[in-house]
């Protein structure tokens, strides 16, 4: 059930009258709602994959209050030991199996031996990384003794299945969203309001900008080799825009639906592309997952707290792992491992004392490093990568002549370009305001004019330009 289709339409307006009426008084009830209604819209794709989400919150939920339970420190190793061999061995099967399989298999081959690597057709579960990190954090804090666990079943079943949030994240942390499930909800009406505003700019995002986008990147990459230098360099920038609008958008309509049945989930961007570093990239971009891995692999490896070689090998580890979370490829493992190494570098070079000049160069380099690194995350393979990379010294204008024949021949380019040429400046103006705060912060001390006026041009923009039929899932449900 995707978030940009009339049946989420249906489905969150009954959800919501259900929930604020007739389970109005009685939050266990409307946790047992949530939960049936969370598991239709998770079985929506493929209900065999429920007894996999079932199976994953249930180990956390008893292994977590047995590590609680546990005086002795060596058992509770064991245990915690037990929950993410569980936990991690599920996700490892169903998404890495064939990719370690015809990688070790590669490798024997290198050194001589003959291998007849078998592998398995295996369907990828939609949203499997997200929850199980969403999950196993929840295990691994109660070993830490940074929260208790719950004895409310339902409560926490519903807590990892949430579905505003359960195919894409955010990976929100129990000690956050959790308590939130365990205390009576009351209507807000100005929560509620708030909740349509960040589902506007999110559909808006989603259907007009990265929608449109998609169709150009798509059309380049499944024919890289007809291009040249100058459309493989301007369809990388297309595509950062477009995974950004993508996935922000994602994120702006988690927030907002769960808005509207009175939970708070946390902010997953913050403007990425304004950063002036790498450092600060991260810090804006994907948040929940950077944090994920910050708290549960760097600084466990020991964060900056150690030498500065150790302190290099932590950072590499940490985001090689980030992209391998992203797939089963080679080229996310490589793209993983480039901002790790950027990110190294960029220590060394920092300036001690930031200038206007300065602030402006690491604009320029940060976005320019993002968008050319996606090149490697967006390509199908290595060897296309590095067609692309070899192609883009390319200066055949040719490229110009493309777009002319494309715009004579062809009223969907023409069609597609035009709402591009609309919709992206609107998009660019709107970030820019909202690069300190949100769109919702940006809306709600204008006057009811305004605000109004806003919401009918956003809409407008979504009817009239917006990717209404055979519109492309998001990005990361892939992941």
């Amino acid at each position: 059930m995707l978030f940009n289709s009339i049946t989420y339409f249906f489905f969150i307006i009954i959800v919501f009258a259900l929930y604020w009426s007739v389970l109005l008084k009685n939050f266990k009830w409307q946790n047992l709602f949530l939960f049936i209604a969370s598991y239709c819209f998770y079985g929506w794709w493929d209900v065999r994959f429920l007894a996999l989400i079932f199976i994953s919150s249930s180990v956390d939920f008893f292994l977590g209050r047995a590590i609680f339970n546990e005086p002795v420190r060596k058992k509770k190793q064991h245990l915690l030991g037990l929950c993410i061999f569980i936990n991690l061995g599920m996700l490892v099967f169903f998404k890495y199996y064939n990719f370690f399989t015809v990688s070790f298999s590669s490798m024997i081959e290198q050194l001589g031996f003959h291998s007849n690597p078998h592998t398995l057709q295996i369907i990828l579960p939609v949203g499997i990384s997200f929850y199980t990190f969403q999950s196993l954090s929840y295990s691994i804090d109660i070993y830490r003794n940074k929260i208790k666990p719950t004895n409310n079943f339902i409560s926490f079943m519903t807590f990892v299945s949430f579905f505003p949030q359960l195919v894409a994240g955010p990976i929100e942390r129990a000690s956050e969203l959790l308590p939130q499930f365990l205390k009576a909800r009351t209507f807000d009406k100005e929560k509620v309001k708030s909740g349509f505003r960040f589902i506007l700019w999110g559909l808006f995002k989603k259907m007009v900008i990265a929608d449109r986008l998609a169709y150009f990147v798509d059309h380049v990459y499944n024919s890289s080799a007809n291009y040249s230098g100058i459309a493989l360099i301007a369809v990388a920038f297309m595509f950062g825009f477009q995974i950004y609008c993508d996935f922000s958008g994602y994120s702006d309509i988690a927030i907002g639906s769960a808005r509207l049945l009175g939970f708070d989930l946390m902010q997953n961007f913050r403007s990425p592309y304004f950063s002036k570093s790498l450092q600060e990239f991260w810090q804006r971009w994907h948040i929940s997952l950077s944090t994920w891995f910050r708290d549960y692999v760097y600084i466990p490896l020991g964060g900056n707290k150690v030498s500065k070689k150790h302190w290099i090998i932590n950072i590499l580890i940490t985001f090689t792992l980030s992209g391998l979370w992203h797939g089963a490829a080679a080229t996310f493992v490589l793209w993983g491992f480039l901002h790790g190494s950027f990110l190294i570098v960029e220590s060394f070079i920092k300036p001690d004392r930031p200038s206007k000049l300065r602030n402006w160069v690491g604009f320029l380099m940060t976005f320019s490093f993002v968008n050319f690194a996606l090149i490697i995350f967006r390509s199908k393979s290595l060897d296309q990568s590095y067609e692309i990379f070899s192609r883009i010294t390319d200066m055949n204008w040719i490229f110009i002549d493309q777009l002319k024949h494309a715009w004579q021949t062809s009223n969907l380019f023409k069609e597609f370009a035009i709402s591009i040429i609309i919709g992206f400046p609107i998009f660019l103006l709107t970030e820019i305001l909202i690069r300190k705060n949100d769109f919702n912060e940006l809306i709600v001390n204008l006057s009811t004019t305004k605000r109004w006026s806003l919401y009918l041009f956003f809409t407008a923009l979504i009817l009239i330009f917006g990717v209404l039929n055979l519109a492309p899932q998001f990005i990361y449900f892939q992941f």
